[in-house]
């Protein structure tokens, strides 16, 4: 065997919980440590450990991200009452996600892995969509808090002596209820449109943003001014120069033509919607385990992961000694995504054709009819009988190819 790829750079590996936490082990073992001389500044955000630290192993892997330029990361578990139970938790912590894309700002591009065989559920999908992401604010950075009975709610606005300058009745409450705040910044919003605006020139795609001005006359027509205050100031000439537009249209609008389209398009989401819609669209493609992801901030750094969660069925088995048949797809391209790109950063040619041909070889063992059981009952293709393989057993086939 050749000598191993060198790296100059750690990635910045945040490991996770459950299945995942599992695949990404073997997924180190038998497809990138045999090849790659692999450096890694490695934190542990499973959910024990993000306990023990009070959360602030989340804040420093965040933070090391910030200093390296490119991190991968598992997936985790956000946890909810149930899992208070069952980890014993101190408190509910806030999603790991959330607190990452607070601190690194910037926007989320979640694109489908497109395999022949695998049809869309949408058969009019014939070209990926690709989700951008706003990755700040909305519910991810809300304030809660339950309201009794005959107590009211104000929204207050205070200057920064904190005097106050404004102040708006949200709910005189009649029953026992529920109170949300939630905030945005025009910085924020105009880094998520810069971004949008330049992935689809780079990529040569259309560009739809939707939201719902027209009930939220003051929050949401925020967002609407300024993706098109900047796309007459700056964007406008450049998109037609390239043979695409950028089109503004309600939320609902913009869901109702993506299920008639044909695809290729960008479709830019605030951070709930684009939360939700990324499951939508990587379903209707195959598998939210087909579904690759990355988080870019505009200070440039890339934070790569699977776009879903941490497969808590398959674990539970796994823990029982059964057998399980998990999509590694996703998380095998938050690694070659990071290493594609630190690779391209550090003039290291070798990794990112490394990354490439990683890639290569698990659309080939799909595509020859080896994978996992969830992408089975989609597998059209002629003369190729589907093969399902158990997890580790699917990590070999990829590896017998490279």
């Amino acid at each position: 065997m050749p000598a191993k790829i060198a790296m100059k750079t750690p990635l910045v590996e945040m490991d996770g919980d459950e299945m995942t936490r599992i695949l990404w082990k073997w997924i180190k073992e038998i497809l990138i440590e045999p090849y790659v001389d692999l450096k890694t500044e490695y934190y542990d955000l499973g959910l024990p450990e993000r306990d023990r630290t009070d959360d602030k192993v989340t804040e420093e892997a965040a933070y090391a991200a910030k200093k390296y330029g490119v991190a991968v990361k598992c997936a985790t578990i956000t946890p909810n009452a149930q899992r208070v139970e069952e980890y014993k938790l101190k408190q509910m912590w806030k999603s790991p996600n959330g607190t990452i894309r607070r601190i690194l700002d910037g926007t989320v591009f979640r694109a489908p892995i497109i395999v022949k065989g695998i049809t869309p559920y949408v058969p009019g999908w014939k070209k990926p969509i690709v989700l951008a992401r706003h990755a700040y604010g909305d519910i991810y950075n809300s304030v809660e808090a339950r309201v009794n009975a005959g107590e009211s709610a104000y929204l207050v606005v205070c200057d920064k002596e904190g005097n106050e300058l404004s102040r708006r009745q949200i709910k005189q409450f009649s029953g026992d209820g529920i109170v949300q705040g939630v905030h945005n910044l025009d910085d924020s919003v105009r880094s998520f449109a810069r971004s949008c605006f330049n992935y689809a020139l780079e990529n040569k795609m259309p560009l739809w943003f939707g939201a719902k001005d027209t009930i939220s006359k003051i929050y949401d027509h925020r967002f609407k001014d300024i993706f098109n205050e900047l796309y007459e100031s700056e964007y406008k000439e450049r998109f037609e120069s390239a043979g695409i537009y950028f089109m503004y249209t309600l939320i609902d609008d913009i869901v109702a033509r993506i299920v008639r389209s044909e695809g290729g398009v960008l479709w830019a989401c605030k951070n709930y919607d684009g939360d939700v819609m990324s499951d939508m669209v990587a379903t209707a493609y195959g598998s939210l385990g087909m579904m690759s992801s990355v988080l870019v901030s505009p200070e440039g750094n890339y934070e790569y992961e699977a776009a879903h969660g941490t497969v808590t069925r398959h674990y539970y088995k796994y823990l029982n000694g059964e057998e399980t048949s998990t999509n590694s797809v996703a998380t095998i391209w938050a690694w070659t995504g990071a290493l594609a790109k630190r690779g391209e950063l550090d003039g290291i040619p070798g990794l990112v054709d490394f990354a490439k041909r990683l890639e290569r070889a698990v659309i080939d063992t799909i595509e020859s009819g080896q994978m996992t059981g969830d992408l089975i009952p989609q597998f059209r293709r002629e003369g190729v009988a589907p093969e399902k393989l158990e997890s580790r057993a699917f990590l070999r086939a990829v590896a017998s190819r490279l």
